[in-house]
């Protein structure tokens, strides 16, 4: 093989090796997308039927316990402590319309629909137009408590966000 042809060659396979290695740099991008289990072990269970709003918002220890499973599971896509990255939803947006409401009631049903919507999002997963999951259903993994905990961590850090923005 003559010397202008095996350089070619090389220069080839290197491109190829860059490439994959770029491509396989950029698949990680979202970190380790399989829905791990949390211990909630540390946090009074709720019990096998599901309730309709978060038992465990404003609990330090099931926040603790949320953030540990948001770091393992959501921040991936989500942002670490919540702050979106911009590749998926920001999920402090969930609950930030509810805590600017002044009505307790209003407040308290404004919280209710986004602990539905968190819940059946995170259980079922989402897909986007074309049917392609975007974010994996977590409902084979997750108790009923570890939803509501990881929960409890977005919502106690929409609260804090709030308040450095006031």
């Amino acid at each position: 093989m003559n010397e202008a042809r095996k350089h070619s060659h090389l220069a080839v396979g290197l491109a190829m090796a860059l490439t994959l290695g770029l491509v396989a740099i950029e698949a990680q991008a979202h970190g380790d997308v399989t829905p791990h289990p949390i211990d909630t072990s540390s946090l009074p269970a709720v019990g096998k039927e599901w309730v309709e709003a978060n038992p465990y918002r404003g609990n330090e220890k099931a926040v603790k316990v949320g953030a540990e499973g948001y770091l393992h599971n959501c921040a991936g896509c989500h942002g670490l402590n919540a702050n979106s990255g911009g590749v998926a939803p920001d999920l402090l947006l969930l609950t930030k319309d509810c805590l600017d409401m002044t009505g307790k009631d209003q407040q308290a049903a404004c919280l209710k629909d986004s602990d539905a919507y968190f819940k059946e999002i995170t259980l079922n997963g989402k897909k986007n137009g074309d049917g392609r999951y975007v974010m994996p259903a977590y409902g084979g993994v997750f108790t009923q408590e570890a939803v509501w905990a990881v929960k409890a961590y977005t919502d106690a850090r929409t609260v804090e966000e709030n308040k450095k923005a006031k």
